[in-house]
């Protein structure tokens, strides 16, 4: 077996079923995302508005207890907790064919299911994400992310194509049983790994606020993370609102099917497969801080081609460039995911790990409730494309604040070489 320090991360003990689980419920995760918009807008016939609500619900639950949840989950063992969530998660994502069976589904209905999926997610998300450092060495966390964001760009690449076709042959609700079966296969994973964890003592535990505290002190007081941090956030707002009207933008706006919309999608898994597989290389080669930033550029440039797609026009050329404009944001997903996750990671204390994640993407989550419902409200009033160049001028700025701040200057820890070499 290969040294726990040597380059392929998948010799380390517990990596690969850690990796498997993420690549079958991330797979799930994209056939829901498609299913559930299509659900929205064309079964229940809903607007760009009630897109953005929907999406906003789904990450509700970070806005209101992601603080809590990470000091939480940093005291206790991290594996349980995420085999927990995944059960859940199988079981509530089963009641929406279930209320589509019975006549029952509505709006209304699919958003309290999408809140409390997404409220288990929130406690999923952050035993996952802070058991990671228990399981590969720090100086090996850039090139396990890298790998989970290869197996994810084969399903961002996939989901889509497969949703697609899925929501034409059996209906967007009965899709999402996909989606259930993935976080069912993820727990058997999760509950294969052997990892040594122990709950904090009793006598060590502070004050649930006092610990809350700690975290946000961690993120916003450190020179590095607090830009990094404050970015991110910037960055999820504004692409929440790209992400709630392209759906519409392609369906309504363009009128192409939902398996055009699954081709296009397509395009930005197989991009974010090359960029995850030169991310390592760039990261280690330009520093974390100038690839994300380099990345963010290439997203502007990604999202300037979609809003530039010429109408009317036949419907391969739109679905061609759409999938171009699609591939250059993938490509830039690709190469900044693992850099921002692994520097991230790398830096904060183990102790620290569940309230840094869940603070960052609390901000980042409540950015999404805030920023999907706008996105969809100002399509609504201004049009698509409108919408779509104020959203590219947010990530524009966003992505100068970053240039000029001490983020430009963060780097990854070299890993140790391999013994012999």
């Amino acid at each position: 077996m290969p040294h726990p320090r040597s380059r392929d991360v998948f010799g380390i003990p517990g990596f690969p079923a850690y990796w498997a689980s993420y690549t079958v419920s991330g797979f799930g995760t994209y056939v829901t995302t498609i299913a559930v918009q299509v659900l929205v807008l064309v079964d229940l016939g809903g607007d760009a508005v009630d897109v953005g609500l929907l999406n906003a619900a789904r990450w509700l639950p970070y806005l209101l207890l992601g603080l809590v949840a990470g000091a939480l989950v940093d005291r206790r063992p991290r594996k349980p907790v995420l085999v927990g969530a995944d059960l859940g998660r199988a079981v509530l994502l089963l009641v929406i064919p279930l209320l589509a069976v019975a006549g029952w589904l509505s709006l209304p209905a699919l958003l309290v299911v999408v809140v409390a999926v997404g409220s288990l997610s929130l406690f999923g998300d952050a035993a996952a994400q802070s058991l990671v450092p228990r399981i590969v060495p720090r100086a090996q966390l850039l090139a396990a992310h890298a790998r989970t964001d290869q197996s994810d760009a084969v399903a961002q690449t996939a989901g889509p194509v497969v949703a697609g076709g899925l929501v034409t042959l059996v209906g967007a609700a009965f899709s999402i049983v996909i989606d259930a079966a993935s976080y069912l296969f993820s727990a058997i994973a999760i509950g294969r790994i052997r990892v040594e964890e122990a709950p904090a003592a009793l006598a060590d535990r502070r004050p649930l606020r006092t610990e809350i505290a700690e975290g946000l002190r961690w993120v916003y007081r450190h020179r590095v993370l607090a830009p990094m941090a404050i970015g991110s956030h910037g960055w999820f707002f504004f692409t929440s609102m790209l992400g709630t009207v392209f759906t519409p933008f392609v369906l309504i706006g363009l009128h192409l099917s939902p398996f055009q919309l699954g081709v296009a999608l397509a395009g930005a898994g197989v991009a974010a497969l090359v960029g995850s597989t030169l991310s390592r290389r760039v990261g280690l080669r330009w520093g974390a801080g100038r690839a994300v930033i380099v990345s963010n550029l290439v997203m502007v440039f990604a999202w300037a081609v979609i809003a530039t797609v010429p109408e009317p026009a036949p419907a391969w050329s739109l679905v061609a460039l759409l999938t171009i404009g699609q591939g250059f944001y993938g490509f830039g997903l690709g190469l900044s995911n693992a850099n921002e996750m692994g520097y991230r990671q790398a830096v904060t204390p183990d102790r620290l790990q569940a309230r840094t994640n869940t603070t960052w993407r609390s901000a980042n989550r409540g950015m999404i409730v805030v920023g999907a419902p706008l996105g969809g409200l100002l399509a609504d009033a201004l049009g698509f494309r409108p919408t779509l160049w104020i959203a590219i001028g947010g990530v524009a700025l966003v992505t100068g604040f970053l240039a000029l701040s001490p983020f430009r200057t963060a780097r990854h820890q070299l890993p140790e070489p391999e013994a012999g070499a």
